[in-house]
């Protein structure tokens, strides 16, 4: 029997709805990567959390793959973000109205200190820098945009592993060794973990040498409406010019840090 013209109109909506489908189960896996505190899942995991089967989940995964949205691990066979998906969030980065509110406080921090005042937000277990603003100093520290480090090694690091709650910390650590950057990168846990006590006992960290040899730093959390943290603000140089300097910068850094919290609805 030959189709109709209602028929053909049917299947065309069918297929059209099928597709959509499709589309939304591909993002809903990218989202679910985005909000994740883990750098990589498995089939498993994403086909448990998100009510789908097993086969589904492969299919789009190698859908996203082809894009480059995702990647695996050829060992684990675990995925994790790819180079297209982090090309969206650069690009995002780029425009979000963020980097703008921060922006002054940036440069009002480097005209302060005569120093490098830059911008962090976290990705999973790591964090990036996003944003700087740089001395007129012909010896200065200059940043690169967009590099993910390990949350343990640094002060704009370990600013956002202080004032995780204790069971992301606690997995953070499960999860990664804690590999040196530089000889001194703190590298025993409970080192670490009192390291972490006295950030959050008054307010900011401080690195000398741990992530970059011959950099010294201070950095504080921003906090957003349900006091969590947003992004780390910090202050860093030279170490043998910034090192006599830290207390005179802690204020300084803190008062931004409070600022920008508050322009988010952070109580204080």
């Amino acid at each position: 029997m030959p189709r109709t013209a209602s028929t053909k109109g049917d299947e065309a909506t069918e297929g059209q709805s099928r597709s959509i489908a499709a589309v939304e189960r591909a993002m809903d896996v990218l989202l679910l990567f985005g909000r994740s505190a883990r750098p990589d899942l498995g089939v498993t995991e994403i086909a448990t959390e998100l009510g789908l089967t097993k086969a589904a989940v492969h299919r789009i995964l190698t859908a996203l793959r082809s894009k480059e949205l995702i990647t695996v691990d050829p060992v684990t066979r675990r995925y994790a973000l790819g180079h297209a998906a982090i090309s969206l969030g650069r690009a995002y980065m780029a425009r979000m109205d963020l980097r703008a509110m921060v922006g002054p406080e940036l440069r009002l921090l480097s005209r302060q200190t005569g120093e490098t005042a830059t911008l962090s937000v976290r990705r999973g277990d790591t964090r990036m820098y996003v944003d700087q603003a740089v001395p007129n100093q012909e010896l200065r520290m200059e940043v690169s945009l967009g590099i993910p480090y390990p949350l343990h090694a640094g002060s704009s690091s370990k600013a956002f592993l202080a004032f995780l709650d204790e069971a992301e910390v606690d997995g953070y650590l499960a999860r990664h060794p804690l590999t040196p950057l530089t000889d001194k990168t703190i590298v025993e846990e409970d080192a670490l973990r009192a390291e972490l006590v006295l950030i959050r006992k008054r307010g900011y960290a401080t690195s000398l040498g741990e992530r970059q040899e011959g950099a010294a730093s201070i950095a504080a959390p921003v906090f957003d409406h349900d006091g969590r943290v947003l992004a780390v603000l910090s202050v860093s140089g030279p170490l043998s010019r910034f090192k006599p300097h830290i207390k005179e910068y802690a204020p300084l850094l803190l008062a931004a840090a409070a600022r920008v919290s508050a322009q988010l609805g952070h109580p204080g």
